[in-house]
């Protein structure tokens, strides 16, 4: 990994607003030996990473009381990596990270500890990337292209530069996974301004980065429904909505709040007051037109795009064609609507189709799981398993 000093163009400069006596004061003697104590290191414990002797100057003001000078370790590499996987071993066993790619290194790792990333990239701390996810099914990656095209338009809307062509990002995701062995589970990928500073600007970045990561996960599908509310957390501008990038607090917040009231997910509204979309999924009903049944979805206007979603649009199509769905589509849609729904699904990449039950205190339906999201489900599954090569992308093993 490169260092945080190699990332900088050029020396920090000096306050301008320091005036030079404060500068010529701040270097005196006087200055250092009031301001500077050195505490000794002990031989043990967690300082045992110094040198024996080895003192750490720590920077005190003698005005505050409360300053106590600490012994606080300076590691090696190979000490920090050693520290890095005992850290990761205690999260519950480790997690099922299976191999990552940067574009910073130049290559892919598998193992978990050198999966890291530079501080001074800006989507670290300014949150300039954007992001996408693809379902690892069976040795295949389902809608990788539908994907990655979202993932390209994000980008553009974020002002972000491709580090590579469209070709080489996917053939590098597909490798990613090849390397990895995974043949279920995700890969998710970032597209960031990349590291140079901690400025604001990313002008001082070299270069933008590429990350993937493979997940492996089990494709345990749990058709049970749930209950969501309805969030008040506020809903991102449609412009940050409809893009995908790593400014999730909102959503964090959303789901948050839903899971102390017990509930699945949240369900934001839009400025309208029209039913917009879950914290990571989108959502869809089954409602009665004079009889007729129709499957509807909000606008993707002032939400994300769901890729999940627009393929289940596709698939609804044959329950149209064979008399169980009059009509599939996307439209405006009121909570009064959506609360007197035969049935209430959420869809994505993470929950693929889920059965909703009740939105706050309302029961959807007769309380039950409704037979078109459950017939939703199994055309998405079949279509996991059999699509064509444009839609379920083979990863060679």
């Amino acid at each position: 990994m490169v260092s945080l000093a190699a990332c900088f163009p050029k020396p920090i400069a000096r306050n301008p607003h320091s005036s030079p006596e404060l500068a010529d004061l701040t270097r005196s003697p006087l200055f250092l030996r009031s301001h500077i104590r050195f505490s000794p290191v002990h031989e043990s414990g967690i300082s045992r990473g110094f040198p024996r002797g080895r003192r750490i100057a720590m920077c005190t003001d003698r005005t505050d009381s409360s300053s106590q000078p600490s012994d606080i370790p300076v590691l090696s590499s190979s000490e920090v990596l050693e520290r890095l996987k005992q850290a990761r071993e205690n999260l519950n066993g480790g997690r099922p990270f299976l191999a990552m790619y940067s574009s910073i290194v130049g290559g892919i790792t598998t193992d978990p500890e050198a999966m890291v990333l530079p501080l001074d990239d800006h989507m670290v701390h300014r949150g300039h990337g954007v992001f996408d996810t693809a379902i690892i099914f069976d040795g295949f990656l389902y809608e990788l292209d539908q994907h990655l095209e979202r993932i390209l338009r994000s980008a553009s809307m974020a002002k972000i530069d491709l580090p590579f062509d469209r070709e080489t990002i996917r053939r590098i995701l597909i490798q990613t996974v090849s390397v990895s062995g995974c043949r279920d589970g995700s890969l998710r990928y970032w597209l960031s301004a990349g590291p140079g500073d901690f400025l604001l600007s990313p002008s001082q970045c070299p270069r933008t980065a590429l990350y993937a990561i493979v997940i492996k996960k089990d494709t345990n599908i749990n058709p049970t429904g749930v209950k969501v509310v309805t969030s008040s957390v506020p809903i991102k501008p449609s412009e940050f909505a409809t893009m995908k990038s790593v400014n999730y607090l909102p959503n964090v917040l959303s789901q948050m709040e839903a899971e102390a009231k017990g509930a699945y997910a949240g369900i934001w509204l839009d400025n309208e007051g029209f039913v917009a979309e879950g914290p990571n999924m989108n959502v869809a009903f089954v409602v009665n037109d004079g009889g007729c049944k129709e499957l509807i979805m909000p606008r993707f206007d002032k939400i994300l795009s769901g890729c999940t979603a627009k393929r289940a649009l596709t698939l609804a199509e044959r329950l149209v064609n064979g008399g169980k769905l009059r009509d599939a589509k996307v439209c405006d849609i009121t909570v009064e609507d959506g609360m007197k729904a035969d049935e209430m699904m959420l869809l994505g990449s993470g929950v693929l189709i889920r059965p909703v039950i009740q939105w706050d205190e309302q029961i959807i339906g007769d309380g039950k799981e409704g037979p078109i999201t459950k017939e939703l489900l199994h055309l998405l599954l079949e279509d996991m398993r059999c699509a064509p090569p444009s839609v379920r992308v083979p990863v060679p093993y």
